[in-house]
């Protein structure tokens, strides 16, 4: 059978392979993480989870080279952080020349966290870390740093991403890399209040259907944490990840911190809670807004048939 496009066949030379990785890559450490076999051959799977993962490299790389230089070196705390895939290629290529500075690694599955202790320790990784938490429980982890410069979460599933972010800004994190997965809080919101808002605005018909219901609540979950992000001071850039055709789950939001709070953007994300009745989440996920606006009161007192912000 003829190997389909982007597939290795067994007569692939290794050259070949070696060609695609990334200058200084550790081939022990690709192997040890299964992304390249024995052989050091790469099959189709691997391939498309290493170029995902090379791919945000590039976005982590650049802002790791902006962070201005210390004594301690750069943190990056890798939330989600499952196989640790991501932690082990950034310290690689990065961290591992630079002789300072530190990964965490936070996953919640402790076989997990024992794995990829095990392996930083055989391969020589000492200024890595591996934490068996939860991404809320890590804020509160006297196992790290009261700062963070970098925080990343590379497809935390639902409010796992929410929870970085809010880690990120307890932690004066300078930039955060998120590739949000599986959002369901907001859109089990909708599905929970969809018929008092049929009868409240035709803009319900949006979200009507289960099937929209998800893909609404997916993107307007995505729409909400860009702007409490610019409400907090960040400027945020959102692009995809790879092409549709590796991942669905593909939207890359990069913010980094400025220190201008963007009054205009906790505006427009408190009046859209109350436009899509989701009013609640003012006083959990954005619960760092503080008081809703005049204007935000206003809308909320108008009540039935007012006009789409």
């Amino acid at each position: 059978m003829k190997p389909r496009k982007g597939m290795a066949s067994a007569s692939q030379p290794v050259a070949e392979v070696l060609a695609e990785l990334r200058p200084g890559q550790s081939v022990e450490l690709l192997k040890a993480l299964h992304i390249l076999t024995r052989e050091g051959r790469l099959n189709q799977d691997s391939r498309r989870k290493l170029k995902q993962v090379y791919h945000l490299y590039q976005f982590i790389e650049k802002l790791l080279r902006e962070l201005p230089e210390s004594e301690a070196g750069i943190t990056l705390a890798d939330h989600g952080a499952g196989k640790s895939y991501l932690g082990f290629i950034v310290y690689d290529l990065y961290f591992k020349t630079l002789g300072r500075g530190h990964i965490y690694g936070i996953e919640t599955r402790p076989e997990l966290v024992q794995r990829s202790r095990e392996l930083a320790a055989r391969l020589g990784f000492e200024r890595m870390s591996f934490l068996n938490l939860t991404v809320a429980e890590s804020a509160q982890s006297e196992a790290l740093p009261a700062r963070i410069d970098v925080v990343t979460a590379l497809h935390a599933c639902d409010t796992a991403t929410d929870d970085a972010i809010a880690f990120g800004l307890q932690k004066q994190a300078r930039h955060m890399v998120l590739v949000p997965c599986c959002q369901a809080e907001v859109a089990a919101s909708l599905r929970q209040n969809k018929a008092l808002q049929l009868a409240r605005t035709p803009l319900a018909e949006l979200w009507r259907h289960p099937l929209h219901t998800r893909e609404l609540g997916s993107q307007l979950t995505n729409v909400l944490r860009c702007l409490y992000l610019e409400a907090c001071g960040y400027q945020v850039t959102v692009t995809e990840l790879v092409g549709w055709e590796h991942s669905l789950k593909n939207e890359l939001i990069i913010a980094s911190y400025t220190g201008q709070r963007k009054r205009s953007a906790a505006e427009r994300l408190q009046a859209i809670l109350v436009q899509f009745g989701l009013q609640d989440l003012l006083q959990t996920r954005f619960s760092g807004l503080g008081p809703a606006s005049a204007m935000v009161q206003d809308l909320a007192a108008a009540g039935p048939g007012v006009p789409p912000v």
